[in-house]
């Protein structure tokens, strides 16, 4: 019998967004921005959505803008990972 063929992962989903909380241990709360066109008024809105995201290290701190990227399930709400910060706060 011949091998199975290999099936990839999807592609996981990856945010840039930055830190709005870093009170609680191993977790953050990223606010990530979108922009969008209003479907009848044809204006850009800017739209935010939070994530609670997995920071195993604590690397990360308040107003940092970081990277996440999508992950299993490791409580109610946690279900994003944090990658890499991509530039520390001032």
């Amino acid at each position: 019998m011949g091998e199975a063929p290999k099936v990839s992962r999807k592609e996981r989903k990856s945010f840039v967004g930055v830190v709005e909380s870093d009170k609680m241990q191993k977790t953050r709360v990223i606010s990530v921005a979108r922009r969008v066109r209003h479907p009848f008024y044809d204006k850009v809105i800017t739209k935010h959505s939070k994530f609670y995201v997995h920071d195993e290290g604590n690397e990360s701190h308040l107003g940092d803008l970081v990277e996440i990227v999508s992950a299993r399930p490791m409580s109610r709400l946690k279900r994003w990972r944090l990658v890499r910060v991509v530039q520390k706060a001032k």
